[in-house]
C-alpha cells in the first residue's frame, strides 16, 4: 500500500513538472524548445523519467495485446477510413498501431492527440482519460512522457473525429517501444547537402522525398532482374578483388591480402573479363548487377563506388543489344513512373521531358565528328596525336593531361556530340582506337563495332560486339600499354591470362554495360547520384 502511495505521488509530481516535456498545444513548439537543450542533458532527463515512472526504455517487443490485432497503417485508410462518416466510432473494430511519434498535441490534461508514421502513412491517436480505467495521473504521465521521434504502440478502435479525421481511439496506454533521445528537426527542417548526407537517418526522417530515390533502386533492380531472366539470362558474380583489373580504363583503389603474402590486389573496376570468360565456359547468356570502385572524382554524375549490370550475350549483334536496351528503358519507365515520358532537372529552368516512348535517336559518331571538325584527321591512330592536339589548341576546347588519341576523341565527342543528345540518342560508329575490347564494324579496322546511349547528355549504357581474337586482343592490349607510357595510368595492364582463354574459343558475344545509378537518378527526377545512395561517400571531416 505504502508503494503504490509513493507510485502515485511520483506520477502526480511529473504531471506537474515542466522538467522533461512541458506541457505543449504543438509538437512542433515542443520541439523548438527541446532543440535548444544539448543532447546529454535530454538523454538524462528522459532517462530519470524512465526510472521514475518504472518503464523499460528498450523493451523486447512483444505481440499485440489480445484481441487488438497489429494493423498496417495504409490498411487503416483503405479499409475503415474511407467507409466511415465523420464522428463515427467502430468500438468493435479494436487493432493495434505501430510506428514513429511525429506529433504529440495536449489539448488538455484528459486529451492528447499522436501522429504515428509508419512506412510513409501516418494515422491518428486519440487518447482520452474518459476512456481509461487507470489512475488518472498515471494517464497523463505516461502520454506527456512521449517525446517526437519515440518508436510507440497504442491499441484501441477504429473511428474518425468530428473533423473527418481517420484515427485510432486508444483504450490502453501507450507502449513505448524505443525511444528518440536526440531532437529530430521536423520543423527547422534538413536542407544543407553536408548535414543531410552526414547524417542520412535524420535526412530521410525529415526529408521524405529522400525515400523515394531508394525506392526506385530497389524497382529499378528488380526489373533490370526480371527482364533480363525472361530471356533465360544467367546471374553471377564475379570477384571484387582480383589480383589484375582490367575491362575498363580507370584508376582502381589499391590493396593487400595478408593470406598470401601482401600480394596486391585491385578492387574492380568492370566485371567484363570475367563474364566474356564464363561465356566461353558455356553460359551462353550471362548477366551481373554489382559495385564497382574508381579511385576518381565526385560529382553529380560520377561516385568513386557505383553499380553496373553488365550482360553477355552469345551470338548478338549491335541490333539486338540497341533494340534489347530500348524495351528495358521504355518498359522501366512505363512500369515504374507509369508513362514512357520522364520529367529531369534542367539546372534552374524547372524539370526537362524525357521521353523513352519513340524509337531512340542514332547517330554516326566519325560523320558527326567530320561535320564538325573537317580536319580531322583521316587515319585516327597512334600517330595522329599531335594533329589532335593541334585540334584542340586551335579550338580553343580544354582537355586535362595525359593527351593520348582515345582522351582527344573522347573529348571531341563530348564537346560536339553530347549536347546533342538530350532525348535518348545512340552514338555508333566510333573510332577503333577508343575501344579495345570491340570488334570493328569495317573491313579497314578503323571503326568500332560500339554502340553507346545518352540520355539527357549522359552516358547511361556502352556496348558492342566483343572482339573474340586472341591475336588481335594482344595486339591491341599491346596499343594501349603504349598510352600508359603516355601517363595514362587509367589504362589497365595487358592481361595475358585473358587472351589466352579467348584461344579457346568465344563466341560470337554481344556485350553490354549500364550504369545502374545514372538510370535511378533519371527516374526518380533527381539530379545527383548522391540521392540515389544510401551513403555516399563523403569527405573525412578534419580532426
Amino acid at each position: 500500500m505504502a508503494a503504490a502511495v509513493r507510485r502515485a505521488i511520483v506520477l502526480r509530481s511529473l504531471v506537474r513538472s515542466t522538467v522533461l516535456l512541458p506541457a505543449s498545444r504543438s509538437g512542433s513548439r515542443l520541439l523548438s524548445g527541446l532543440a535548444k537543450a544539448s543532447n546529454e542533458v535530454i538523454k538524462e532527463q528522459r532517462e530519470r523519467s524512465f526510472a521514475e515512472l518504472g518503464i523499460q526504455p528498450y523493451p523486447r517487443y512483444t505481440a499485440a495485446p489480445a484481441g487488438y490485432p497489429l494493423v498496417d497503417h495504409a490498411l487503416v485508410h483503405s479499409r475503415w477510413g474511407q467507409a466511415m462518416d465523420s464522428g463515427a466510432k467502430l468500438t468493435d473494430v479494436q487493432l493495434t498501431i505501430q510506428g514513429r511519434l511525429l506529433s504529440r498535441r495536449e489539448a488538455s490534461k484528459k486529451l492528447f492527440f499522436f501522429d504515428i508514421e509508419q512506412d510513409g502513412q501516418t494515422v491518428q491517436v486519440v487518447a482520452s482519460q474518459a476512456r481509461f480505467n487507470g489512475e488518472s495521473a498515471q494517464f497523463r504521465a505516461l502520454n506527456r512522457m512521449l517525446m517526437v521521434g519515440d518508436i510507440v504502440r497504442f491499441s484501441g478502435f477504429v473511428g474518425k473525429t468530428n473533423m473527418g479525421e481517420t484515427s485510432v481511439f486508444a483504450t490502453h496506454l501507450p507502449e513505448l517501444l524505443a525511444p528518440c533521445v536526440r531532437p529530430i528537426p521536423l520543423r527547422s527542417g534538413l536542407v544543407d547537402t553536408e548535414k543531410r548526407f552526414r547524417n542520412r537517418h535524420l535526412d530521410l526522417l525529415v526529408n521524405p522525398q529522400a525515400k523515394q530515390a531508394l525506392k526506385m533502386r530497389a524497382q529499378v533492380l528488380q526489373h533490370i532482374r526480371q527482364f533480363l531472366d525472361s530471356r533465360r539470362f544467367v546471374e553471377v558474380e564475379t570477384p571484387v578483388l582480383s589480383p589484375s583489373v582490367g575491362g575498363a580504363s580507370a584508376r582502381p583503389f589499391v590493396t593487400r591480402a595478408m593470406a598470401f603474402d601482401q600480394t596486391t590486389l585491385f578492387m574492380r573496376v568492370a566485371p567484363e573479363l570475367y563474364l566474356k570468360q564464363l561465356v566461353i565456359g558455356g553460359l551462353d547468356r550471362v548477366y551481373e548487377i554489382g559495385k564497382q570502385f574508381r579511385n576518381e572524382g565526385i560529382d553529380a554524375d560520377h561516385n568513386p563506388e557505383f553499380t553496373t549490370c553488365e550482360f553477355y550475350m552469345a551470338y548478338g549483334t549491335l541490333e539486338d543489344l540497341m533494340q534489347m536496351t530500348e524495351d528495358l528503358l521504355r518498359s522501366m519507365a512505363e512500369k515504374l513512373t507509369g508513362s514512357a515520358a520522364v520529367s529531369v532537372p534542367e539546372n534552374e529552368a524547372g524539370l526537362a521531358p524525357i521521353d523513352f516512348g519513340p524509337a531512340f535517336r542514332r547517330i554516326d559518331v566519325m560523320q558527326n565528328l567530320r561535320e564538325n571538325v573537317p580536319e580531322l584527321p583521316q587515319n585516327l591512330d597512334e600517330n595522329s596525336l599531335p594533329k589532335l592536339q593541334g585540334i584542340l589548341e586551335q579550338r580553343q576546347i580544354p582537355v586535362a593531361q595525359p593527351h593520348t588519341v582515345p582522351r582527344l576523341l573522347d573529348r571531341l565527342i563530348g564537346y560536339y556530340i553530347e549536347p546533342q543528345c538530350v532525348q535518348p540518342t545512340f552514338l555508333y560508329g566510333h573510332p577503333a582506337i577508343m575501344s579495345p575490347l570491340a570488334k570493328c564494324a569495317d573491313g579497314e579496322q578503323t571503326v568500332a563495332a560500339r554502340i553507346e546511349l545518352f540520355v539527357n547528355g549522359k552516358e547511361l549504357v556502352n556496348a558492342y560486339e566483343e572482339l573474340n581474337d586472341p591475336n588481335q586482343q594482344r595486339a591491341k592490349f599491346q596499343a594501349q600499354a603504349l598510352e600508359r607510357d603516355q601517363g595514362d595510368d587509367e589504362v589497365p595492364l595487358p592481361d595475358a591470362a585473358f587472351c589466352d582463354a579467348l584461344e579457346a574459343g568465344l563466341p560470337p558475344t554481344a556485350g553490354w554495360g549500364m550504369g545502374v545509378d545514372r538510370v535511378i537518378a533519371l527516374l526518380a527526377g533527381v539530379a545527383h547520384l548522391r540521392e540515389t545512395i544510401a551513403f555516399p561517400i563523403m569527405r573525412p571531416l578534419a580532426k
